[in-house]
């Protein structure tokens, strides 16, 4: 699809990728689709500068892919490395190379800005998505992700 274009995200993208965002969330048992938290993380992501990367794969002017990255330290590495956040396909246009393009598009910037390595969660039921990243060079580990869910602080 060389009509596809890659290019950053705007402002004027993230409700786009929002709605793009409820797709990945539908398969992601671990997280909630909503609205209005994937755009308020959408816009910490755009607003957060050098630390992150988001861009968009767009045809005739619809958002049709995204691809988000950020830069974290990591002590093992003695340096930087970049997560890969989230990476969606709309549906229709899946298996056409869009998410090959974005994926190179966020390693090139991942390199130049100096990051040593790439990581990423996935559903470990998504696996559509782990044979693409297989394809992709990307190598399972023996680590575990764990979270914590964290009590809201009242503001005011």
């Amino acid at each position: 699809m060389s009509e596809v274009i890659i290019r950053k995200a705007t402002e004027a993208d993230l409700e786009s990728m929002a709605k793009l965002l409820s797709g990945l969330f539908e398969i992601e048992s671990d997280f909630a689709v909503s609205p209005v938290q994937q755009l308020a993380g959408l816009k910490l992501l755009l607003q957060a500068g050098r630390g992150s990367f988001m861009l968009v794969a767009e045809f005739q002017k619809c958002v049709i892919g995204m691809c988000s990255v950020q830069l974290l330290v990591s002590t093992a590495e003695g340096g930087l490395k970049a997560v890969l956040e989230d990476l969606i396909i709309a549906e229709a246009y899946r298996n056409q190379g869009i998410g090959n393009r974005l994926l190179t598009a966020i390693e090139g910037w991942a390199c130049s800005q100096g990051a040593k390595r790439l990581d990423l969660l996935a559903d470990c039921r998504n696996t559509r998505a782990l044979a693409f990243y297989e394809q992709h060079g990307w190598q399972a580990t023996n680590l575990v992700a764990l979270q914590k869910r964290l009590p809201r602080v009242q503001e005011g």
